[in-house]
Parts: structure tokens; C-alpha cells; sequence
């Protein structure tokens, strides 16, 4: 990202790019910041989009091989096509043919790294990866959205905010949203203002699922789950976060025999720092052997529905009652 940014601003641009990757509010950034730097006002005449996977990709080159109208650069948007996985004929040989005056941005979900597309786009463009940032990176973009808002918060409320968020950006965007609204006539955002605008996330409905069940208070686990179920989460989701939440006590729990610090642990389970004491905490509410007997309960639900021996909403219940027992 940081090289994407420095050819935007200094206008060396490439002739092909390729966005992909998780952090899909990032990915809508750049590409908005690249067609706006690249056409200016010139937007109308000198864009063209195609979008999935019916994409012409004679079409398309027909675009890049046509002529800006009054302006330096046409630029050509292609929206999973799905040309990362299949590379239609010929299409990963134009790359290498692009005209001066055509830029090719494709942004794509799914890529194989493999493909003869994704080889020639990073010899004769850039592929640029969107990952979910680092929990040092959204505070300070946190900052500085309410900086300019004229608002302050204290790190341990911040942390409860991206507790409750998560690290897709997209969201954080949309709560902070809110958080200014509900927050209009404040100067200091405190605890109170952010859980009385936060809608929990998932993350942190399996982590209370799993409180719940450790205490063997079945009832407000299922509460919970029942609160994901309404918010239309998919079963099979809701099984892999469960199974997800145990690989990470497991992990922690391993990691803290062996003397990590928080930050290393943090960095290895993939996980904000601020949020390392919470999990262990937790952890330490279940044997080693009660941890691994949740994962292998995890595993064998998934593989029983895969197979069709359970349906998915019976699976996860299954799960909930069986770590339940543990």
C-alpha cells in the first residue's frame, strides 16, 4: 500500500493493478483514489467498467485499446471477473501490451497467486493485498477521525470500541459514525457513550457463548446464540468462530508456559494486544484437555455436516451442549 500510495502521488502510475484481499472498505478506498487522481474530472468519458464474471474480456481490451477523450489515460475497471482464478485466453498476454494511454485495475475477491494473470500483472503492474490492519494502525486512524472531529477518548475506551468492532474497517467506519452522532454536544467519548451505541460484535458473542458455557449456564449461551441466529449469522460461521475462540486458547495457554510476552502471543493468535489478559482469563477457565476436547468437538460437527449427518443449526447446538459437559 505504502508503494501504491507514493505513484499516486507522484502520478507514476503502472498500467495495470490488481486490488484484492479482506479489507474490502481499504480496497474501495484506493480505488476510488486512484480513478480520481488518474481522470480528475474526466471520469464520465474516460472510464469504463465491467462487472462479474461475464466480463468480455475482448471487450475490455477493445476499451483500453480506444483512445482517451481529451485526457491523457482511459482507465478500465474490471470487478470480479474471476480472471485470477480462470484466465480467459489471451488476456494475461495483453498485460504485457497495454498502451501508454490505458490504465487496467481489477479488483478481485478471489486470486491464485499461481495464475499466468497474477504473474504477468505483478511483472508489468502491481498486485496489491488489503489485509485487515494491525491493531496499532486502526487506533491511530481511529485518532485521527476523531481528532478532526474535535474529540477525545481514552485508550482504555478506545479499546472497548474496537473490542466491540472488530478490525473490518468498514464497520469500525459505520460505528464511528454513530459514535460522533450520539456524541454531537461531547468533547470526551467515555465507556457509556460507546456501549450505548455499539451493536456487540461477533466475536464478542462467541467469546460470552463460551463464558457462558465454561459456567455451564447453558440458557445464556443459547440466548446468545439465539441473538446471532436473528441477526441471520450462518450456522456454519457461528461453528467455525467457536472452534476458532478454542484454537486461541489453546494456543495462548501454550504460549504462556513457554514465557511469551503479550505482544508476541498477541501477534501469533492473531489478535489485538489490548485483548491478550481477556482470552488468558478465559483460558483459564478450562483445563488443556477441555480445550482440545472443544476443538476436536468442533472438527467432528463440521465434518458431520459436510457429510450430512447433521444438519448445521443441529451441529452448533450439539457443540454448545457437549463443551457444556466438559
Amino acid at each position: 500500500m505504502e508503494k501504491l500510495a507514493a505513484e499516486l502521488k507522484n502520478r507514476t502510475f503502472r498500467r495495470v493493478y490488481l486490488f484484492y484481499g479482506e479489507e474490502k472498505y481499504l480496497i474501495r478506498q484506493y480505488q476510488s483514489r486512484l480513478i480520481e487522481t488518474v481522470l480528475g474530472d474526466n471520469a464520465g468519458m474516460n472510464l469504463s467498467v465491467f462487472e462479474g464474471k461475464n466480463a468480455d474480456p475482448k471487450e475490455i481490451m477493445s476499451q483500453a485499446q480506444t483512445m482517451p477523450f481529451f485526457a491523457e489515460y482511459r482507465v478500465i475497471l474490471v470487478q470480479e471477473s474471476g480472471f485470477y482464478k480462470k484466465t480467459p485466453e489471451g488476456m494475461a498476454e495483453y498485460l504485457a501490451e497495454i498502451p501508454d494511454t490505458a490504465i487496467l485495475l481489477f479488483v478481485e475477491s478471489d486470486v491464485d497467486k499461481r495464475s499466468r494473470m497474477f504473474k504477468q500483472t505483478e511483472k508489468n503492474g502491481r498486485a496489491v493485498q488489503f489485509s485487515r490492519q494491525r491493531d496499532v494502525v486502526l487506533k491511530k486512524w481511529v485518532l485521527s477521525q476523531l481528532k478532526r472531529e474535535g474529540k477525545k477518548i481514552t485508550e482504555p475506551v478506545l479499546n472497548t470500541f474496537l473490542e466491540s468492532t472488530g478490525d473490518d474497517m468498514e464497520l469500525i467506519s459505520q460505528e464511528l459514525e454513530k459514535l460522533l452522532c450520539y456524541t454531537m454536544e461531547k468533547d470526551v467519548i467515555t465507556a457509556e457513550d460507546v456501549k450505548a451505541v455499539g451493536v456487540p460484535a461477533v466475536g464478542n458473542h462467541i467469546f460470552d457463548m463460551i463464558d457462558a458455557l465454561a459456567t455451564k449456564n447453558r440458557q445464556r449461551a443459547m440466548d446468545l446464540y439465539l441473538d446471532l441466529v436473528r441477526l441471520r449469522e450462518p450456522p456454519m460461521r457461528i461453528l467455525f468462530l467457536i472452534g476458532r475462540q478454542f484454537y486461541i486458547l489453546n494456543r495462548l495457554k501454550s504460549m504462556r508456559k513457554n514465557g511469551m510476552g503479550d505482544k508476541e502471543m498477541a501477534a501469533a493468535a492473531k489478535i489485538p494486544p489490548f485483548a491478550v489478559k481477556k482470552n488468558l482469563a478465559q483460558a483459564a477457565k478450562f483445563t488443556d484437555e477441555q480445550i482440545q476436547n472443544a476443538i476436536e468437538t468442533c472438527v467432528q460437527a463440521d465434518a458431520d455436516v459436510k457429510s450430512g449427518r447433521l444438519t448445521d443449526r443441529m451441529a452448533v447446538e450439539l457443540v454448545m451442549a457437549t463443551i457444556a459437559k466438559i
